[in-house]
This record gives C-alpha cells, sequence and structure tokens, in this order.
C-alpha cells in the first residue's frame, strides 16, 4: 500500500473518493477513525486539530486532506519516481 484513507462510514467526500480510486485501479487501506481513537488523533495532528475527513497519509509520511483524484495521482507519481 502506498496510502492510508482515514475515513468515517457516513463521509460522502471519502465514498465519492474511494469510488474513484477503485475505479483507477488504486489499492489503498481504509481506516475508520470512528472505530480506531488513536487514527482519530493521527488524522487532528495532519488537520491542525481537526477530524477532518478523507485525510490520505502516504508512505513517505505527507497527508493530503480531502484531495482531488488528480492530486492522489500526482502525489502517487513522485513517490514512485
Amino acid at each position: 500500500m502506498s496510502f492510508t484513507m482515514y475515513s468515517t462510514s457516513w463521509c460522502g467526500y471519502c465514498h465519492r473518493l474511494k469510488g474513484q480510486l477503485s475505479r483507477e485501479g488504486i489499492s489503498f487501506e481504509v481506516v475508520d477513525i470512528e472505530q480506531h481513537p488513536e487514527a482519530a488523533e493521527l488524522v487532528e495532528q495532519a488537520n491542525g486539530g481537526n477530524q477532518t475527513v478523507p485525510t490520505l497519509v502516504f508512505s513517505d509520511g505527507s497527508a493530503q486532506t480531502n484531495p482531488s483524484l488528480m492530486q492522489v495521482k500526482e502525489k502517487l507519481a513522485s513517490l514512485a519516481s
């Protein structure tokens, strides 16, 4: 996996991005921050104390909050080079 998506079950933005990524054949891990409090803390650290989802954390430790599909693809391309 090249990134983890932190989300909630009720987040519309999360559902949309998951669908877009799946259609593109991009694999990722999903962690529900409501089920994993330690994950919620990680999301807060990446977002100035807010539990904003979707938050994606990449293999290089960087994070994107509510990115577009294009932003994710650009990031993955930069990690592959």
